[in-house]
């Protein structure tokens, strides 16, 4: 749980402070007055990365340096970014002692919903994969290994297709690392989406106050009950036409997950207030899921998340937030205040 922050030269911050409620914070200001980078700051205190651009952003325009200190209710931490040739440096402290990378088990818990999340039925499979992979990577120890070794193996393989290298024992070899690698990042993306599958229409219920049917579905070239016996066949098959194309074009690396409501790709069908609604019901699993597995409340940071959702909408998300420390930006504090029957805490921001 985070006590307070403190921000020198970080965006919009030249030196600013912050004091957190253990329960519900509301950052209320204008719009481009710094909300989104107090939650960014949090973000990357907690986890050590930023989502929204590169790292050289984060140190306000013409300033040599920026640090983030962030008292919990456990530990002292410290993030500080120094500009150097050719790019910025990042490192951290926790409890005085210097690390050059936050490594998982020195992470934070957090769920983030921000706009951007809203095109994850719209936009194109790289943002859904990216969504499993991230998720399973915070819940199922050696994962983050497991996608990089993939990552590696696939490249093997597209360099040979584009250098037109296509013998069969020189690709069988990576035909095989696929497969084999494939096999295991498909059966817990499948175990991921099928505990998902398991809640999502009830709490898409709970949440919308509707009785529309919500369905997610794994989507896939290979049946995923024999994924890498599947793979490997479409591998060696495909050996000349991916030489053509030059990529790879069956594996996890193509898979994709679809939302279907009442039967309809929601991404057809869904107005802009359910599409907002299916998303945040993804992140209300999301952070039932992280909990599950790290036996401790994950921090939750919601940027914008009540625009576009109707009164009862908004009350219904949150008797999902109350017991998590949560840090909601918004406009409009009258709008968020008034959803929650404790007390919330209020930050205000405002253009410098």
């Amino acid at each position: 749980m985070i006590v307070s922050l403190r921000l020198q030269n970080y965006r919009s911050y030249t030196d600013d402070s912050f004091e957190f409620d253990p329960s519900v914070n509301i950052v209320v200001g204008p719009n481009a007055s710094g909300k989104t980078n107090l939650l960014e700051a949090i973000l990357l205190s907690c986890t050590g990365k930023s989502y929204r651009g590169g790292d050289e952003e984060l140190v306000m325009h013409n300033k040599p340096w920026a640090r983030i200190d962030t008292q919990t209710d456990t530990s002292h931490r410290v993030v500080k970014l120094h500009r150097q040739t050719p790019r910025l440096q990042k490192s951290f402290e926790l409890d005085r002692v210097a690390l050059s990378r936050l490594l998982p088990p020195k992470q934070l818990s957090v769920v983030l919903f921000e706009p951007n999340h809203l095109l994850m039925l719209h936009g194109g499979p790289d943002m859904r994969r990216e969504y499993m992979d991230s998720l399973i990577e915070r819940t199922v120890p050696g994962y983050a290994k497991l996608r990089r070794d993939y990552k590696r193996a696939l490249y093997q393989r597209n360099t040979l297709l584009k250098n037109g290298i296509t013998q069969h024992d020189t690709m069988f070899v990576w035909n095989v690392r696929l497969s084999e690698i494939g096999g295991i990042i498909v059966r817990e993306r499948s175990k991921l989406i099928d505990a998902i599958s398991d809640q999502v229409d009830g709490l898409y219920g709970q949440i919308s106050g509707s009785k529309n049917a919500l369905f997610i579905q794994y989507k896939s070239q290979c049946d995923v009950r024999s994924y890498s016996s599947e793979l490997l066949k479409k591998l060696e098959q495909n050996t000349e036409k991916d030489a053509q194309r030059g990529f790879t074009s069956y594996g996890p690396h193509r898979d994709d997950f679809e939302v279907s409501l009442d039967g309809h790709p929601a991404k057809d069908v869904a107005s802009r207030g359910e599409v907002r609604t299916i998303i945040l019901t993804l992140k209300v699993i999301e952070m039932q899921l992280l909990e599950a597995s790290a036996q401790k409340k994950p921090i939750l940071l919601l940027d914008d998340v009540f625009s576009e959702l109707d009164g009862a909408r908004r009350k219904h998300l949150t008797d999902f937030l109350e017991d998590h420390q949560t840090f909601i930006t918004t406009t409009d504090a009258d709008i968020v205040v008034k959803q929650f029957m404790k007390s919330c805490h209020i930050i205000p921001v405002s253009k410098n």
